[in-house]
């Protein structure tokens, strides 16, 4: 803000930028307060999630994603499936 104030005193998009970003930043912030520091809420329960994998209704694995292709290709690789465990 003060770089703007003194530099940039005339550059009213570039003031209004600043701004939005101030606000946006805000309210993450209030977010992850509500989420208990957690950037995104929980979408169920951790005593339901863990129940449903004990009862197979739910799959526990790890999110691989294609770096390059990230918003195209990604897959779960499933505990306990497949790879060197077998044997």
């Amino acid at each position: 803000q003060n770089y703007l104030d003194n530099f940039w005193p005339d550059l009213k998009a570039a003031h209004e930028l600043f701004d939005s970003i101030v606000q946006a930043r805000r309210e993450r912030e209030s977010e992850s307060q509500e989420n208990h520091g957690k950037e995104y809420p929980e979408h169920l329960p951790v005593e339901v999630l863990e129940a449903g994998i004990k009862s197979g209704r739910y799959l526990q694995g790890a999110l691989n994603v294609n770096k390059h292709r990230a918003q195209l290709e990604a897959f779960v690789r499933l505990q306990g499936f497949g790879g060197k465990e077998a044997g």
